[in-house]
């Protein structure tokens, strides 16, 4: 199709079609300041072995809710399930786990992207698709096909690549495939640039949904948003990763998508800025957005508080001894703790890693016991070491989670 039939068709084909692309006000200024500021008190909650961890864990509770936004909800426990090749024999559900296993995948890439690429330009259309390219080349066939509502037409999305159909969305229709180029520059042209102060935080969430609003690919495009923007804030934020703004966008999905709604509108009237959108509904969305961001470090600083942290492993350890805690079928487990675990995992917790030779000591117990006491609890994952025989780092396995850190993720089943 040319540029001059789309016109004709009402598709968006200049790129001043997207503008305002950032906002400011007050207010945002105000909620940026507290995402800023809470989010480095959270990156000193924690020792940093422990934090990474939380990592490991964080990036299977992100893909469960990014799943969960898509309609596609798979549990924490079957998507650690997955992890260990544990793959459910219901077709159907398989998919599903490998679609989370997918995004667990291409969330570990990107970050060792921006550790080992540091000048990659995240918001140029290179890293776009790329980001595209690393989750659809892992799903299975089936899930690479998607269903033009309007024609009924099956197309295959192929990763990487930008769509070459013009599509609509609800009543939002996206710029013409044939000029995806010139927005996709356009994109990183103004979100590349330089800003002061807490801007770069506002033009994040401004940034998501813009390029939501694009919609450069037949199908992921909210997968890709909400991994550009985890990498966005990875950049910009200490302690980001102990949090992450997908649990919060899934919690609130339907005003979520009311405020993307309310971003996509057209200007309306003198009053509503000077572009073609409404700058007051970028507004409500950037306000909505950055107010996910504080409840959810909010959210998590409350659980990684070190006493209440703290108990609730005793807790824990104590339901195990008691034979009355929790534990999924399937889940890898060495039988009956042992009380003593308390005082090893507690350590963990305060030092952030604690040598072997000093889990006599920590116990009480014997050497053969206390080898074995560390062998059970590194098989269950309640323990971690980054080498054999290396030191024990506090680990956090999915069936923990409910008593660890209550509220992270619905039980089993719900």
């Amino acid at each position: 199709m040319s540029v001059d039939v789309a016109q004709k068709l009402g598709l968006y084909t200049r790129i001043s079609g997207m503008e305002p692309m950032t906002v400011d006000s007050g207010p945002l200024a105000d909620l940026a300041a507290q995402v800023l500021a809470k989010s480095a008190a959270l990156s000193s909650a924690l020792p940093e072995a422990t934090q990474t961890s939380m990592h490991e864990l964080l990036r299977i509770i992100n893909s469960y809710y990014s799943n969960m936004i898509e309609g596609n909800s798979t549990h924490p426990i079957d998507i650690e399930r997955a992890v260990r090749k544990d793959y459910s024999t219901d077709p159907a559900k398989r998919n599903k786990q490998i679609e989370s296993i997918a995004h667990i995948e291409c969330q570990r890439q990107i970050e060792d992207i921006l550790a080992t690429e540091p000048d990659t330009e995240i918001t140029s259309q290179d890293f776009l698709c790329r980001v595209h390219k690393l989750f659809y080349d892992k799903l299975p066939d089936d899930l690479k096909l998607v269903k033009n509502e309007t024609t009924g037409e099956v197309l295959e999305v192929i990763g990487g690549e930008t769509r070459d159909h013009d599509v609509q969305i609800g009543v939002h229709v996206g710029p013409a495939s044939v000029c995806l180029d010139d927005f996709l520059d356009r994109f990183h042209e103004k979100y590349s640039s330089q800003s002061h102060g807490v801007s770069p935080i506002i033009d994040v969430a401004a940034s998501h949904h813009r390029l939501m609003w694009i919609h450069p690919f037949l199908d992921g495009n909210g997968r890709v948003a909400r991994l550009y923007t985890d990498a966005a804030f990875r950049k910009l934020l200490p302690g980001y990763g102990i949090w992450n703004v997908s649990r919060g966008l899934a919690r609130n999905r339907q005003r979520y998508y009311d405020a993307l709604t309310q971003a996509d509108s057209p200007r309306r009237g003198d009053l509503d800025g000077r572009g073609n959108l409404s700058r007051r509904g970028l507004e409500i969305f950037c306000q909505f957005f950055l107010e996910v961001c504080v409840d959810q470090i909010d959210y998590m600083g409350s659980v990684l508080k070190f006493e209440g942290l703290s108990e609730r492993i005793r807790s824990y350890v104590t339901l195990r001894i008691m034979n009355v805690a929790h534990i999924p079928t399937g889940t890898p487990t060495a039988g009956k703790m042992r009380p003593e675990a308390i005082y090893l995992l507690q350590e963990a917790l305060l030092r952030g890693e604690v040598a072997r030779s000093d889990v006599s000591r920590l116990t009480g117990l014997g050497d053969r016991i206390s080898r074995g006491l560390v062998s059970d609890l590194l098989k269950e994952k309640l323990l971690v070491s980054p080498m054999p025989q290396g030191g024990l780092r506090l680990g956090f396995p999915v069936h923990v989670v409910e008593y660890y850190f209550p509220g992270l993720y619905p039980p089993s089943g719900s």
